[in-house]
């Protein structure tokens, strides 16, 4: 019972919580009376999706500043215009954060709405635009006014260390992600921000969807960098391996989280008093029926999906089946390196909106050639295709629904020792207004 507590006094909702209709004709008779105490109401975003201003004030490009330029966006939108739209639904209100010019009167506007925490992430192109080196002065102004303006208004700064906004400098230079060099940059551009930040900020996240990534970005190539190999890329790719390179990012992020976690609790954790972890997408895979295969293939899924990145937190190694289906191709952690990787969070953040139904497919691992895909051995609508489904399929398609969320919680709590979880993502995909 203690566990349940704990769990609900540290849950923190970075999304909207109520679910509006499109029509505006259903709202979950809900009050924040029907909450434990000390739960956190909040609100996320991320640099590229709401600073805008990309060429200003001393940031330089990072990998989607290019690849929106390119015309892969399905609207054509970019980070360019001051003024990216973001919504947030809550008692009917949609809120429009024109970031860098209105940053007084949004945060003004959070805290008319009684939010209590705002995560949001550091654009590591505007805060060191080359990457590493020098800290631009007007980044860091920046971000220190929008932390300072939180918390005169008593909001908690959630802080985003990474949102796939890598300098595109890095890319560059040693193909970013795909190089262990990324390692110790990562880790410096995180000590600029412990030493300039973390003495406001008390909670962390490394990465953003570490488990997603390496999917969009090097295997179906519908994220920058945009890498992929016939016959896995759902859009056109010039280079990349979709068989290996997901692995191969997945662990090079892995070993950057865990050192700077490391970082922190030596040099800054102590003096400061803060939490540190990541977030994954967690969805929820259920079996489509109760056959044996189709069971033990949605557990294989979550392995995929979620062990891929919490199981070597927790255990220090991939998950046995990853380990299995995957081979060669599957990257292993030293000693020392899975020492480390070893209890290298404070929390685990969740990003959770649907359920998708699975049935068992072996004849995936009959190909001489396989990517994540293949190799988890399942059939679904969206596994390994996730972006291509987000905006070609019917919302319908993808059900949102509470006893799904339910037996994600009961699964991590039960699978990975009960670890603290936060709740940084969730709720239902809405028509745009």
């Amino acid at each position: 019972m203690a566990e349940l507590v704990f769990f609900s006094s540290f849950l923190l909702l970075l999304s909207s919580f109520f679910l509006i209709f499109c029509e505006y004709k259903a709202i979950m008779a809900l009050s924040r009376h029907d909450f434990p105490s000390g739960f956190i109401f909040g609100a996320g975003s991320s640099a590229y999706q709401v600073e805008g201003a990309a060429a200003e004030d001393g940031r330089k490009p990072s990998i989607w500043d290019p690849f929106c330029h390119a015309g892969n966006m399905i609207d054509h939108s970019s980070g360019d215009s001051i003024g990216i739209i973001v919504n947030l639904f809550l008692f009917y209100f949609k809120i429009v954060l024109w970031v860098l010019i209105q940053l007084q009167e949004d945060v003004k506007l959070m805290y008319e709405m009684g939010l209590d925490a705002y995560r949001f992430s550091i654009a590591w192109p505007r805060l060191i635009p080359d990457g590493r080196g020098e800290v631009n002065p007007k980044g860091l102004q920046y971000y220190n006014n929008l932390i300072n303006t939180l918390l005169s208004y008593g909001i908690q700064p959630h802080v985003t260390l990474y949102h796939f906004d890598l300098p595109q400098a890095l890319q560059d230079e040693y193909k970013g992600l795909l190089s262990t060099k990324f390692i110790d940059d990562f880790t410096a551009y995180a000590e600029v921000c412990f030493r300039e930040f973390g003495d406001r900020v008390n909670d962390w996240i490394t990465f953003n969807e570490p488990n997603m990534e390496p999917l969009g970005g090097y295997d179906n190539g519908n994220f920058p960098p945009n890498r992929c190999s016939y016959p896995f890329g759902v859009v056109k790719c010039t280079e990349g391996n979709s068989t290996t390179e997901p692995y191969i990012v997945a662990h090079n992020l892995l070993l950057a989280h865990a050192s700077v976690v490391s970082l922190y609790r030596e040099k800054f954790q102590v003096e400061q008093q803060g939490k540190i972890g990541l977030s994954i997408l967690a969805l929820w895979y259920e079996p489509a029926t109760e056959n044996p295969e189709d069971v033990a293939a949605a557990k294989r899924v979550l392995d995929f999906h979620i062990g891929w990145i919490i199981h070597p937190l927790v255990y220090g190694t991939y998950p046995a089946v990853m380990r299995k289906n995957v081979g060669s191709r599957l990257p292993i952690f030293t000693e020392e390196e899975s020492s480390r990787v070893k209890g290298s969070f404070d929390f685990i953040g969740i990003n959770h909106y649907y359920y998708i139904l699975v049935q068992d497919d072996p004849s995936q691992l009959e190909n001489q050639v396989r990517d994540y895909t293949r190799d988890a051995a399942v059939k679904t609508p969206s596994f390994g295709g996730l972006h291509k489904i987000l905006f070609q399929k019917a919302y319908d398609d993808m059900p949102s629904s509470p006893w799904a969320f339910s037996k994600l919680l009961e699964y991590l709590k039960e699978n990975y020792r009960n670890p603290p979880i936060v709740i940084h993502e969730n709720g239902t995909f809405l028509c745009f207004l």
